[in-house]
Protein backbone atom coordinates (compact mmCIF):
# COMPACT_ATOMS: atom_id res chain seq x y z
CA UNK A 1 0.00 0.00 0.00
CA UNK A 2 1.41 3.11 -1.03
CA UNK A 3 2.02 5.90 1.96
CA UNK A 4 0.32 8.69 2.36
CA UNK A 5 1.72 12.26 3.77
CA UNK A 6 -0.65 14.30 5.01
CA UNK A 7 0.98 18.63 5.22
CA UNK A 8 -0.78 19.43 8.92
CA UNK A 9 -1.77 23.27 9.29
CA UNK A 10 -4.01 25.04 11.88
CA UNK A 11 -6.26 25.17 8.77
CA UNK A 12 -6.57 21.31 8.29
CA UNK A 13 -10.09 20.41 8.09
CA UNK A 14 -11.73 18.32 10.45
CA UNK A 15 -13.12 15.90 7.91
CA UNK A 16 -9.36 15.61 6.76
CA UNK A 17 -8.40 14.73 9.72
CA UNK A 18 -11.42 12.36 10.72
CA UNK A 19 -10.47 10.42 7.31
CA UNK A 20 -6.51 10.49 8.91
CA UNK A 21 -7.30 9.04 11.41
CA UNK A 22 -9.30 6.49 9.65
CA UNK A 23 -6.75 5.17 7.72
CA UNK A 24 -3.93 5.11 10.27
CA UNK A 25 -6.45 2.71 12.01
CA UNK A 26 -6.68 0.69 9.65
CA UNK A 27 -3.30 0.46 8.75
CA UNK A 28 -2.61 -0.67 11.92
CA UNK A 29 -5.41 -3.82 12.33
CA UNK A 30 -3.29 -7.08 13.58
CA UNK A 31 -5.84 -8.55 10.95
CA UNK A 32 -4.52 -6.71 8.31
CA UNK A 33 -1.89 -8.71 6.67
CA UNK A 34 -4.81 -11.46 6.32
CA UNK A 35 -6.30 -9.54 4.05
CA UNK A 36 -3.40 -9.47 2.05
CA UNK A 37 -3.28 -11.81 -1.59
CA UNK A 38 -1.66 -15.68 -0.12
CA UNK A 39 0.87 -16.49 -2.00
CA UNK A 40 1.44 -19.96 -0.18
CA UNK A 41 1.14 -22.13 -2.82
CA UNK A 42 0.06 -25.33 -1.01
CA UNK A 43 -3.64 -25.41 1.18
CA UNK A 44 -5.29 -28.65 2.99
CA UNK A 45 -7.80 -30.25 0.61
CA UNK A 46 -10.46 -32.79 1.40
CA UNK A 47 -11.59 -35.16 -1.18
CA UNK A 48 -13.76 -38.09 -0.96
CA UNK A 49 -13.02 -39.53 2.23
CA UNK A 50 -8.89 -38.33 2.56
CA UNK A 51 -7.37 -35.58 3.59
CA UNK A 52 -4.56 -34.09 0.80
CA UNK A 53 -1.80 -31.12 0.77
CA UNK A 54 -2.07 -29.58 -2.84
CA UNK A 55 0.54 -27.31 -4.61
CA UNK A 56 -0.62 -25.46 -7.50
CA UNK A 57 2.03 -23.78 -9.18
CA UNK A 58 1.85 -21.33 -12.04
CA UNK A 59 5.72 -21.42 -14.19
CA UNK A 60 5.13 -18.02 -14.96
CA UNK A 61 6.11 -17.58 -11.07
CA UNK A 62 7.77 -20.23 -10.16
CA UNK A 63 10.66 -22.42 -11.39
CA UNK A 64 9.96 -25.96 -10.95
CA UNK A 65 12.95 -28.06 -10.74
CA UNK A 66 14.86 -31.17 -9.72
CA UNK A 67 17.51 -31.91 -7.42
CA UNK A 68 19.23 -34.51 -6.42
CA UNK A 69 23.43 -34.17 -5.80
CA UNK A 70 24.63 -31.18 -4.43
CA UNK A 71 27.47 -29.01 -4.95
CA UNK A 72 29.70 -31.40 -3.20
CA UNK A 73 28.81 -34.00 -5.78
CA UNK A 74 27.01 -35.70 -2.34
CA UNK A 75 22.86 -37.24 -2.37
CA UNK A 76 21.26 -34.47 -1.38
CA UNK A 77 18.98 -37.16 0.30
CA UNK A 78 16.61 -34.68 2.61
CA UNK A 79 14.56 -31.19 2.85
CA UNK A 80 17.20 -30.35 4.77
CA UNK A 81 20.07 -30.07 2.92
CA UNK A 82 18.66 -29.19 -0.15
CA UNK A 83 17.72 -26.21 2.28
CA UNK A 84 21.70 -24.99 2.39
CA UNK A 85 21.95 -25.06 -1.77
CA UNK A 86 22.32 -22.08 -3.30
CA UNK A 87 18.58 -22.31 -3.90
CA UNK A 88 17.28 -22.92 -0.95
CA UNK A 89 16.25 -19.99 0.38
CA UNK A 90 13.83 -19.53 -2.76
CA UNK A 91 12.10 -22.88 -2.28
CA UNK A 92 8.38 -22.07 -1.75
CA UNK A 93 8.07 -26.31 -0.65
CA UNK A 94 9.63 -29.30 -2.12
CA UNK A 95 8.75 -33.33 -2.49
CA UNK A 96 10.24 -36.36 -3.43
CA UNK A 97 10.45 -36.53 -7.17
CA UNK A 98 10.48 -40.41 -8.19
CA UNK A 99 11.32 -43.93 -7.56
CA UNK A 100 15.56 -44.63 -6.62
CA UNK A 101 17.38 -47.55 -6.02
CA UNK A 102 19.42 -48.24 -2.80
CA UNK A 103 22.17 -46.25 -3.93
CA UNK A 104 19.59 -43.51 -4.27
CA UNK A 105 19.96 -42.97 -8.13
CA UNK A 106 16.62 -42.71 -9.88
CA UNK A 107 15.27 -45.72 -11.22
CA UNK A 108 14.28 -44.18 -14.91
CA UNK A 109 14.98 -40.71 -16.30
CA UNK A 110 16.69 -38.08 -14.79
CA UNK A 111 17.17 -34.90 -16.61
CA UNK A 112 18.85 -32.19 -14.86
CA UNK A 113 19.58 -28.46 -15.96
CA UNK A 114 19.35 -29.74 -19.38
CA UNK A 115 21.78 -32.73 -18.53
CA UNK A 116 20.24 -36.38 -19.17
CA UNK A 117 21.74 -37.90 -16.12
CA UNK A 118 20.07 -41.33 -16.30
CA UNK A 119 18.44 -42.71 -19.17
CA UNK A 120 15.04 -43.69 -19.65
CA UNK A 121 13.67 -47.17 -18.41
CA UNK A 122 11.63 -49.00 -20.80
CA UNK A 123 12.02 -52.53 -19.20
CA UNK A 124 9.09 -54.52 -18.00
CA UNK A 125 9.75 -55.84 -13.94
CA UNK A 126 7.88 -55.89 -10.49
CA UNK A 127 6.45 -52.99 -8.43
CA UNK A 128 4.57 -49.77 -9.35
CA UNK A 129 7.38 -48.14 -11.60
CA UNK A 130 6.69 -51.47 -14.24
CA UNK A 131 2.66 -51.39 -13.71
CA UNK A 132 2.68 -49.91 -17.09
CA UNK A 133 2.09 -47.13 -18.74
CA UNK A 134 4.20 -45.50 -16.65
CA UNK A 135 5.12 -41.80 -17.56
CA UNK A 136 7.62 -38.99 -17.19
CA UNK A 137 6.88 -35.19 -15.93
CA UNK A 138 9.26 -32.52 -18.06
CA UNK A 139 9.46 -28.96 -17.50
CA UNK A 140 10.74 -26.69 -20.53
CA UNK A 141 11.17 -23.54 -20.53
CA UNK A 142 8.18 -22.04 -18.76
CA UNK A 143 5.90 -25.22 -19.78
CA UNK A 144 5.25 -28.56 -18.32
CA UNK A 145 4.03 -31.88 -19.50
CA UNK A 146 3.19 -35.25 -17.97
CA UNK A 147 3.41 -38.19 -20.42
CA UNK A 148 3.39 -41.87 -20.88
CA UNK A 149 6.74 -43.06 -21.67
CA UNK A 150 6.68 -44.38 -25.00
CA UNK A 151 4.54 -40.97 -26.15
CA UNK A 152 7.36 -38.92 -24.89
CA UNK A 153 10.35 -40.76 -26.24
CA UNK A 154 8.60 -40.31 -29.45
CA UNK A 155 8.05 -36.42 -29.66
CA UNK A 156 12.33 -36.43 -28.59
CA UNK A 157 11.32 -33.69 -26.10
CA UNK A 158 14.65 -31.75 -24.94
CA UNK A 159 13.42 -30.62 -21.16
CA UNK A 160 15.30 -28.92 -18.92
CA UNK A 161 13.90 -31.22 -15.84
CA UNK A 162 12.51 -34.44 -16.07
CA UNK A 163 11.88 -37.63 -13.83
CA UNK A 164 10.28 -40.85 -14.93
CA UNK A 165 8.16 -42.93 -12.43
CA UNK A 166 4.80 -45.06 -12.67
CA UNK A 167 2.19 -45.54 -12.93
CA UNK A 168 0.22 -43.02 -14.67
CA UNK A 169 -2.51 -41.99 -12.83
CA UNK A 170 -4.31 -40.59 -15.49
CA UNK A 171 -3.85 -40.47 -19.22
CA UNK A 172 -5.30 -38.20 -21.62
CA UNK A 173 -8.72 -38.00 -19.12
CA UNK A 174 -8.38 -41.67 -18.07
CA UNK A 175 -7.95 -43.51 -15.46
CA UNK A 176 -5.24 -46.12 -15.74
CA UNK A 177 -6.76 -49.26 -16.56
CA UNK A 178 -5.48 -51.67 -14.68
CA UNK A 179 -6.94 -49.45 -11.05
CA UNK A 180 -9.34 -51.04 -9.13
CA UNK A 181 -12.33 -49.24 -7.44
CA UNK A 182 -12.46 -52.27 -5.30
CA UNK A 183 -8.99 -52.53 -3.97
CA UNK A 184 -7.86 -52.67 -0.44
CA UNK A 185 -3.96 -51.16 -1.12
CA UNK A 186 -4.06 -48.18 0.80
CA UNK A 187 -0.82 -46.09 1.03
CA UNK A 188 0.54 -42.40 1.79
CA UNK A 189 0.85 -41.31 -1.64
CA UNK A 190 2.31 -38.16 -4.01
CA UNK A 191 2.22 -37.01 -7.44
CA UNK A 192 2.02 -34.57 -9.99
CA UNK A 193 -0.39 -33.08 -12.49
CA UNK A 194 -0.66 -30.66 -15.03
CA UNK A 195 -3.57 -28.38 -16.18
CA UNK A 196 -2.74 -26.22 -19.65
CA UNK A 197 1.11 -25.89 -20.12
CA UNK A 198 1.95 -23.47 -17.42
CA UNK A 199 0.46 -24.50 -14.43
CA UNK A 200 1.43 -27.30 -12.41
CA UNK A 201 -0.29 -29.38 -9.79
CA UNK A 202 1.40 -31.65 -6.89
CA UNK A 203 -0.33 -33.68 -4.20
CA UNK A 204 0.19 -36.04 -1.34
CA UNK A 205 -1.83 -38.15 0.63
CA UNK A 206 -2.21 -37.62 4.63
CA UNK A 207 -4.07 -40.22 4.95
CA UNK A 208 -3.58 -43.75 3.10
CA UNK A 209 -5.57 -44.28 0.09
CA UNK A 210 -5.83 -46.37 -3.24
CA UNK A 211 -4.53 -45.81 -6.37
CA UNK A 212 -8.11 -45.37 -7.60
CA UNK A 213 -9.12 -43.04 -5.36
CA UNK A 214 -5.29 -40.49 -5.79
CA UNK A 215 -5.97 -40.97 -9.67
CA UNK A 216 -9.76 -39.28 -9.67
CA UNK A 217 -8.34 -36.73 -7.59
CA UNK A 218 -6.16 -35.56 -10.05
CA UNK A 219 -8.60 -36.03 -12.65
CA UNK A 220 -12.24 -35.16 -11.00
CA UNK A 221 -11.08 -32.71 -8.71
CA UNK A 222 -8.05 -30.99 -9.93
CA UNK A 223 -8.72 -30.79 -13.17
CA UNK A 224 -5.57 -32.80 -14.69
CA UNK A 225 -5.99 -34.65 -17.90
CA UNK A 226 -2.34 -36.69 -17.40
CA UNK A 227 -1.12 -37.12 -14.35
CA UNK A 228 1.89 -39.50 -12.89
CA UNK A 229 2.18 -41.13 -9.51
CA UNK A 230 5.48 -40.36 -8.05
CA UNK A 231 6.11 -42.66 -4.62
CA UNK A 232 4.26 -43.97 -1.79
CA UNK A 233 4.60 -44.62 1.52
CA UNK A 234 8.06 -42.91 1.45
CA UNK A 235 6.34 -39.91 0.20
CA UNK A 236 7.12 -36.42 2.10
CA UNK A 237 6.76 -32.74 1.79
CA UNK A 238 8.48 -29.74 2.84
CA UNK A 239 6.35 -26.39 3.09
CA UNK A 240 7.89 -23.39 4.72
CA UNK A 241 4.80 -21.39 5.44
CA UNK A 242 3.18 -24.08 7.06
CA UNK A 243 5.97 -25.26 9.09
CA UNK A 244 6.20 -28.84 7.51
CA UNK A 245 9.60 -30.64 6.79
CA UNK A 246 9.05 -33.90 6.94
CA UNK A 247 12.11 -36.49 7.85
CA UNK A 248 10.86 -40.01 7.14
CA UNK A 249 14.21 -41.33 5.44
CA UNK A 250 16.87 -40.46 2.75
CA UNK A 251 15.47 -39.64 -0.87
CA UNK A 252 16.87 -39.72 -4.34
CA UNK A 253 15.84 -37.34 -6.33
CA UNK A 254 13.32 -34.14 -4.84
CA UNK A 255 11.35 -31.81 -7.03
CA UNK A 256 10.94 -28.16 -5.94
CA UNK A 257 9.03 -25.46 -7.02
CA UNK A 258 11.35 -21.62 -6.01
CA UNK A 259 9.86 -18.13 -6.28
CA UNK A 260 11.20 -16.42 -9.63
CA UNK A 261 13.53 -13.54 -8.96
CA UNK A 262 12.10 -10.45 -10.20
Amino acid sequence: MKSVIFMWSRSFSRTAIILFTVLMSLALLPGRAAAQPNTNPCRPHQYDDGTFVVCTVSLRKYEVRMFWRGPDGEVLGSFDRLRGTPEGSRLAFAMNAGMYHEDRSPVGLYVENGKELKAANTRNGPGNFHLKPNGIFYVKDRQAGVLETGTYLKRKIRPDFATQSGPMLVINGQIHPQFSEQSTSRKIRNGVGVKGQDTVVFAISEDPVTFSTFARLFRDELGCTNALFLDGSISSLYVPSLGRMDTLMPMGPIIGALNRRP
